[in-house]
């Protein structure tokens, strides 16, 4: 499906100029605001028709995420544009040096299954704020909230700003051999590596936002009941279907019963004794990722949950114990509702099994002690950290968001998402009024009296 999509319209708009421009920046985003007034219902629908998301669930975490990353770009639109003027040496003076934001072009994005409106929506916000156009490509997986979209996008935009090509993976393959001038894609690291390698035919830069096994750590003084709470918000969240959601927990040796009791206890607060009917709780994405993670129940002790139900893709919120160290459940991200707790006597333990995997994209530590912690943050690499809660490190539009090394590469949110599709444009205005001709050959400046004088002319 669409296939022979060209993007020379839009590039060819993209380059008289319009996009550049404050004004028609700010008319997008206004666009864009107004296009979610009109069609928010629709979206909810879909997300509940795609992932049992309820309304609230889909506002909290998609729509009205998209809404405030909306809000703070026109607040801070002005500013982010302005140019930056920076120091020029003494020995080029008269002269000034700026740097020049400037859009990068046309770009695309690629979005993923799991929160399949605000992972499209909230990279466009950037890339509207930075005067680029945008093809955005949503998830074939999430087939309701992709035809949501195209009609969200298709009804409001001039399709040589922005549109939406809907399809699978032959369609992203036919996208990706287009000469964008940047590639947003959230995903999978599997996928990711192909995004990479299919941008670096035309030499695209890319933006990968991956995942990894992101640990949450308890530290022996750790407030039980708060981080049972905050944990089984993170975790089962989209049936634990997020990228940053909490893989696994570590928790004290002597620390293990009473912990597992306020999760099992929470998790019954939080969506009743039947989760299945909890309105609160949503659903596996497809057969094939239900099967998955039903495999992973294999091997280790089931101290809460464990109940599946093929028909509705439903996995109840599961706490697991004693998994099989060298199982898949320990080696691959999990992205479902399945929570391993692992006994710990020494942060070391933790800190070996950490740096043993790729950096994930989120690392969590449940305590008050702060040199402890300094030594697990310093020791163990991740693209983010939340101490004493968990996701909550998306919110602030301040905080850059991305990961690390094979949980991905880039930024975005805010004015992080802003500078990913800006290219920042380094611009010296020399005078002619003096020319000192010691600088042309031949040199007239022996080397010592170069050296003497090198950090005055150069300014380092």
């Amino acid at each position: 499906m669409h296939t022979d999509f060209q993007i020379d319209g839009m590039k060819a708009f993209f380059v008289k100029g319009s996009c550049a421009n404050i004004a028609f920046r700010r008319e997008q985003l206004n666009k864009l605001a107004r296009a979610l007034d009109v069609h928010e219902h629709f979206l909810h629908q879909a997300l509940y028709d795609d992932l049992r998301k309820s309304p609230v669930d889909a506002y909290a975490s998609e729509t009205g995420f998209i809404r405030s990353e909306i809000r703070y770009a026109l607040k801070n639109l002005h500013r982010w544009t302005r140019p930056q003027r920076v120091a020029t040496p003494a020995g080029l003076q008269p002269a000034h040096s700026r740097i020049i934001p400037e859009p990068k072009g046309t770009v695309l994005i690629i979005g993923p299954w799991n929160y399949p409106a605000q992972l499209v929506l909230s990279p466009l916000v950037s890339a509207l704020a930075a005067g680029c156009c945008a093809v955005l490509k949503p998830s074939e997986l999430t087939p309701h909230t992709s035809s949501a979209l195209h009609n969200l996008i298709n009804n409001t935009f001039d399709p040589e700003i922005v549109r939406v090509i809907e399809g699978g993976r032959e369609t992203a393959e036919a996208l990706l051999e287009q000469p964008f001038d940047h590639i947003f894609f959230t995903g999978s690291a599997a996928a990711g590596r192909s995004i990479m390698a299919a941008a670096a035919q035309n030499l695209i830069p890319v933006t990968l936002e991956l995942g990894g096994k992101s640990p949450a750590v308890l530290g022996a003084d750790a407030n039980l009941a708060v981080a049972a709470r905050r944990i089984v918000r993170g975790k089962f969240m989209n049936a634990g279907q997020t990228c940053v959601a909490p893989d696994h927990v570590w928790v004290p040796r002597q620390l293990i019963t009473p912990f597992i009791k306020e999760l099992q206890q929470t998790i019954r607060q939080f969506y009743s004794g039947s989760p299945q009917h909890s309105p609160d709780y949503g659903r596996i994405v497809n057969r094939r990722h239900f099967d998955r993670l039903t495999a992973l129940l294999e091997g280790s002790h089931v101290a809460c949950g464990g109940q599946i139900d093929t028909k509705e893709l439903y996995i109840a919120p599961t706490i697991l114990t004693n998994p099989p160290s060298g199982g898949t459940l320990m080696q691959e991200e999990i992205f479902g509702p399945l929570l391993p707790v692992l006994p710990y006597d020494d942060e070391q333990e933790i800190i070996r099994f950490c740096r043993l995997r790729p950096a994930p994209l989120a690392l969590y530590l449940f305590t008050q002690n702060r040199s402890a912690q300094k030594r697990l943050m310093e020791a163990i690499p991740s693209g983010g950290v939340c101490i004493n809660d968990t996701v909550s490190q998306l919110i602030p539009k301040g905080l850059p968001f991305g990961g690390r090394g094979a949980s991905g590469m880039g930024s975005c949110h805010g004015k992080a998402g802003f500078d990913t599709f800006t290219h920042f444009r380094s611009v010296l205005r020399r005078s002619t009024r003096f020319d000192i001709q010691a600088f042309y050959p031949p040199m007239k400046v022996s080397l010592e009296n170069l050296k003497r004088g090198y950090r005055f002319f150069a300014g380092a």
